[in-house]
């Protein structure tokens, strides 16, 4: 169930920030990570649910959530640069966090239970 909700989030996560990145004018290599890294976010969630362990579970979600700080990160740059004045931002930084928050408890909870 967690994980459904962690891919429906990722996904729209992604859908809004491949448009918010039509907003970045110039700036191609930037805009490249920063779409790598929010649409990798879902793929690694996607994948955990075809894990062949535990271990494989566990690596894809813990990929998913370096994704996400690596997308939090390309957020912050553009804000802070001033490469995109977009309150979008803010969305996409509180949904980051929700997905990164949902992914820490996920890892930390099957964690445990090993």
């Amino acid at each position: 169930m967690r994980e459904n909700k962690l891919a429906e989030l990722s996904m729209q996560l992604a859908v809004d920030g491949l448009k918010f990145a039509d907003e970045i004018e110039g700036h191609y290599s930037l805009k490249n990570q920063f779409e790598r890294s929010i649409t990798s976010i879902g793929a690694n969630i996607r994948e955990a649910n075809y894990a062949q362990s535990k271990a494989d579970f566990i690596s894809k979600l813990q990929i998913a959530l370096k994704e996400c700080y690596e997308t939090e990160y390309w957020l912050e740059l553009f804000s802070k640069t001033d490469i995109v004045k977009s309150e979008q931002i803010k969305v996409l930084l509180h949904s980051c966090g929700v997905i990164r928050r949902m992914l820490v408890s996920s890892v930390t909870t099957i964690k445990n239970k090993q």
